[in-house]
């Protein structure tokens, strides 16, 4: 009996084993108390979700690690200003200059030929100058009204606006003077009483480059400021002459002076010089074919040779044609240091025609 309760007893602790083992297997986990900011919602248990824990929060059963204590900030120290460095590089050019229209009016382009009447009245005058060697005087002033004086101008334009010209004008007369006093002209003398025949032939050249001063730039404007360089030769050819006195004798023989040469009454030389001359020209271009213009230049060397001229016009273009109506002035005087010099100023209107290649 004791052996079967013995049995019993050890069956029945045996059976309360197993039993309290199996309770314990299928009893559910323990739930922490809830907390109000954990999301309650039910947590899916498959293997590959990643874990619940917080990034950088310690696994289970380890020790947390103490984070690294940031220390505090602080000001760094004040540094004094950095001066200004200078900017290392090439500088940008200027944008380009807009090219201005041009525009040129008829004749400033091409070349042309141009001829001329001028009509004045006066007439040189000669007179001692202060190398005369004799005591008589030689004041006398030619005579004999003066031709039409005929003049030519030839121009090719140069660059914008600016043009070369080559002009040239001759001036010629003749006439009877009865002198007053005893004259001494180009060493001839002539008495008192007599009737003395006078002939000169004045010749002036010129060459002049015409430079476009105003404006500039000349875009559409129609007036023109130009300055005037020159170069110009002026001679005159003087002669004298007693026309009623016999050269010879009643049998029709050549009288002689004292020496045995031909006897002869006339006096003939020139007066000849070059000088520079600077001036101003202007013109308007009322239409493209009707212009007026102007012009004056002039230089002198005190008590030695003086030159100047002017001139003023209307000028109709028609074609390649320009008609020209106007006044001209001319006033020349040698040098006085000769024996002899010649002085004139001439002035009178003048007509012109003009012929244009463009």
């Amino acid at each position: 009996m004791k052996i079967s309760l013995s049995v019993f007893w050890c069956l029945s602790l045996l059976l309360f084993s197993l039993v309290s083992v199996g309770g314990a297997q299928v009893q559910p986990p323990a739930t922490p108390p809830s907390d109000p900011t954990v999301d309650q919602s039910p947590q899916n248990t498959d293997q590959t979700q990643p874990p619940t824990t917080a990034p950088g929060a310690p696994a289970a059963g380890q020790t947390p690690a103490t984070p690294q204590q940031t220390p505090p900030a602080t000001n760094p120290p004040e540094q004094a200003p950095l001066a200004p460095q200078p900017r290392i590089g090439l500088r940008q050019p200027p944008p380009p200059i807009q090219k201005v229209p041009d525009i040129r009016q008829p004749g400033e382009t091409g070349y042309w030929i141009s001829v001329s009447g001028w009509f004045p009245n006066e007439t040189p005058i000669v007179d001692k100058g202060h190398g005369a060697a004799y005591t008589q005087a030689s004041l006398i002033k030619m005579q004999g009204k003066p031709n039409v004086t005929e003049g030519i101008d030839l121009g090719i334009a140069v660059g914008l606006h600016n043009a070369i010209r080559f002009s040239y004008f001759e001036s010629r007369a003749a006439g009877n003077v009865t002198n007053a006093t005893d004259l001494e002209l180009w060493s001839q003398l002539y008495t008192a009483g007599n009737l003395v025949s006078t002939n000169y032939r004045l010749q002036n050249f010129k060459l002049s480059f015409d430079y476009l001063t105003w404006p500039y730039p000349v875009e559409s404007r129609r007036f023109r400021l130009k300055t005037i360089y020159q170069i110009q030769y002026t001679t005159i050819r003087t002669a004298f002459d007693l026309p009623l006195l016999p050269l010879v004798d009643s049998t029709g023989a050549p009288l002689v002076d004292v020496n045995g040469n031909a006897l002869s009454y006339a006096g003939e030389g020139s007066k000849s010089f070059i000088l520079p001359s600077l001036g101003l020209g202007v013109a308007k271009y009322v239409t493209r074919h009707f212009r007026l213009e102007a012009n004056a230049t002039g230089f002198a060397i005190p008590h030695h040779t003086t030159t100047w001229d002017a001139d003023a016009s209307a000028n109709l273009r028609v074609g390649h044609f320009e008609f020209k109506v106007g006044a001209k002035a001319f006033y020349f005087k040698t040098s006085t240091q000769a024996d002899l010099y010649v002085r004139n100023t001439m002035a009178g209107a003048f007509v012109g025609l003009r012929w244009y290649s463009d």
